[in-house]
């Protein structure tokens, strides 16, 4: 069970709120201001999504990453329509069959490698779909940035993608929930990791970057955009107090603390890996490019580890654990777990 502690590499998930997020939030509590999103701050937060997805993205805010995922989704697809991910998508395996229940779509999983989908594997399974009324239509690609692996994709592979599915008649929807880590991996901007290439709709995540309970949804395509007011408030997603969500995405996007956060996560990870890798009996089992890390440790050592930081089993059949880090993961954390580590490496544990 996980413990009390402050420090725990479960998920990004388990971060508290950056402070800069929550003075921001303090900021707007002042007075009444009208709901629905029909305030200044809504208006200045959308100028911001603007700015760094391009001057007619528009951006739909909301609460949970599961939402921003169905209601993208949702703009894109109907009852009798496929979605492609990979076999370890997070809308396949994590989302309690959310898109389905919602939508009525079919989610295809495909091979993944290290996370990413397999091209040619998306390809079998879109000509299978292909032209048979017995089977569903394939009208979406959907892939995660980061990936559930903690790998990132290139922007050339993201662009292949995109233009596999734009030949074969289908969209792109990116499962950014981790897209500030993917593109502070790279040092670029948003923008030129989703619509420069071919992203036709984005879920952009801020819980698991420093925001509380703040996603929202980008389109890049006005007929889609005219969509999602509907559908956000269909889906239960329009807050009223949208100034609330708002002052969030203002202080996350105006001064790049989104860079800022996902690099120092990503640091935090790399940091972790390499003293891991330094420990006998560890091993780190997957490249480590944004702040995720996979490792095996020995069965015995899982317990004692998760009553000084609780972490995940990954794989119970391979001891494989996954370690995540996070905006607010401090290096004096890191150093005193690997630490531990260090210490069961010397003691004759059963294995």
């Amino acid at each position: 069970m996980p413990t009390n502690s402050k420090f725990m590499l479960a998920s990004d998930n388990a971060s508290g709120v950056h402070p800069a997020v929550l003075e921001r939030i303090l900021g707007v509590n002042d007075g009444h201001v009208a709901g629905y999103g029909v305030d200044r701050y809504t208006q200045e937060a959308e100028q911001c999504f603007k700015t760094h997805f391009g001057a007619d993205a528009s951006a739909f805010m909301v609460c949970t990453g599961t939402a921003a995922n169905v209601l993208a989704l949702q703009a894109l697809t109907s009852s009798v329509d496929a979605v492609h991910c990979t076999d370890c998508a997070h809308l396949l395996v994590d989302e309690c069959g959310a898109p389905e229940r919602m939508i009525g779509c079919k989610v295809v999983g495909a091979r993944s490698d290290a996370g990413k989908i397999n091209l040619k594997a998306l390809a079998d399974a879109v000509a299978f779909q292909s032209g048979i009324v017995h089977r569903n239509r394939s009208t979406v690609v959907s892939i995660s940035q980061a990936t559930e692996r903690g790998s990132v994709y290139t922007p050339d592979e993201v662009r292949a993608i995109a233009d596999f599915a734009h030949a074969n008649g289908m969209r792109v929807h990116m499962d950014g929930a981790r897209l500030a880590n993917a593109a502070a991996a790279f040092g670029a901007r948003l923008e030129e990791m989703t619509r420069s290439l071919g992203v036709d709709i984005l879920s952009f995540g801020g819980t698991k970057n420093g925001l509380m309970m703040a996603e929202a949804i980008v389109v890049f395509d006005p007929a889609l955009a005219a969509l999602l007011p509907s559908i956000r408030k269909q889906g239960m997603q329009l807050a009223s107090k949208q100034r609330f969500l708002a002052a969030q995405f203002l202080a996350y996007l105006q001064d790049d603390l989104w860079f800022e956060n996902a690099r120092h996560a990503n640091r935090m990870a790399a940091r972790l890996a390499k003293r891991l890798s330094d420990i006998p009996k560890v091993r780190v089992t997957s490249a480590v490019e944004a702040n995720m890390v996979f490792a095996t440790l020995p069965p015995a050592w899982i317990a004692p580890l998760q009553q000084h930081a609780y972490f995940h089993v990954w794989d119970a059949s391979e001891s494989e654990v996954r370690f995540v880090t996070s905006f607010d993961t401090a290096q004096q954390d890191i150093d005193e777990f690997t630490g531990e580590i260090a210490r069961l490496a010397t003691q004759e544990l059963p294995q």
